[in-house]
């Protein structure tokens, strides 16, 4: 007990000034470029209210107006980076302290992506990780240190044709005991799919699939986990 309560107040005290954002995507291998075709919010503090509009695209994220849409083939390797600065400093691209699951949602917009709001039941899940070793307590978040800021996923080929936003999650639990504690960084991205195919995949609402009694938003990291499930359901496969 006293070495969990050691270790929630070390990981709070590291995780006051060390909050980030995403910068960079990269398509099939091919850097983009700074917050290019990423919506970019007005500084890197966390979303901790899962009920707000804020969920979605982060804060001042509902629109895309002068934010360039990358074209992207069906079944394209995107690649998400995150960084506490705005630049690549060398330093840990998130703070350690800041353990949970990294996620990746998409979302199709009736038009363009730049207008799209990304309101109502239209977000799939398409990437999750989480808890990766129970005994080790190593987390997605490790992962995406030791690998400079960086995660990966396939976007789905059955998907159809179109303009899309991509939305990348990490939840940091270091003060996630009680509720709002959870800190939610969020980057959203906006992508034209060329080809693709006709899948109707099961959507959510992004707010509103998120409760902050659900077992992923509210926990205890430092009380011997032994499993972890991440709010928002199963990941679809496409």
């Amino acid at each position: 007990m006293k070495l969990a309560l050691l270790s929630f107040l070390a990981a709070a005290a590291i995780g006051a000034n060390a909050h980030f954002t995403m910068q960079y995507i990269w398509v099939n291998g091919v850097d983009q470029g700074q917050n290019v075709n990423i919506r970019v919010p007005p500084n890197n503090n966390p979303v901790t209210d899962v009920t707000s509009k804020d969920l979605t695209c982060n804060v001042n994220g509902l629109s895309g107006a002068g934010v360039s849409t990358v074209s992207i083939p069906a079944g394209s390797n995107i690649t998400f980076e995150w960084h506490q600065h705005a630049q690549r400093t060398g330093e840990d691209a998130i703070s350690g302290g800041h353990k949970g699951p990294v996620q990746v949602y998409i979302a199709k917009a009736p038009s363009t992506a730049a207008s799209f709001d990304g309101q109502g039941t239209v977000w799939t899940k398409i990437y999750s990780s989480g808890l990766l070793n129970a005994q080790s307590q190593e987390w997605a978040t490790d992962v995406v240190n030791a690998n400079n800021g960086k995660h990966s996923v396939v976007i789905p080929s059955s998907l159809p044709a179109g303009e899309y936003l991509l939305r990348a999650e990490i939840i940091a639990l270091h003060v996630a005991q009680s509720y709002p504690g959870a800190q939610f960084y969020i980057g959203c991205a906006q992508v034209k799919i060329t080809g693709g195919g006709n899948a109707n995949p099961p959507k959510i609402a992004l707010p509103g699939a998120y409760s902050p009694s659900d077992p992923g938003i509210t926990v205890n990291i430092y009380n011997n986990l032994k499993s972890y499930t991440a709010p928002g359901g199963p990941v679809w496969s496409g």
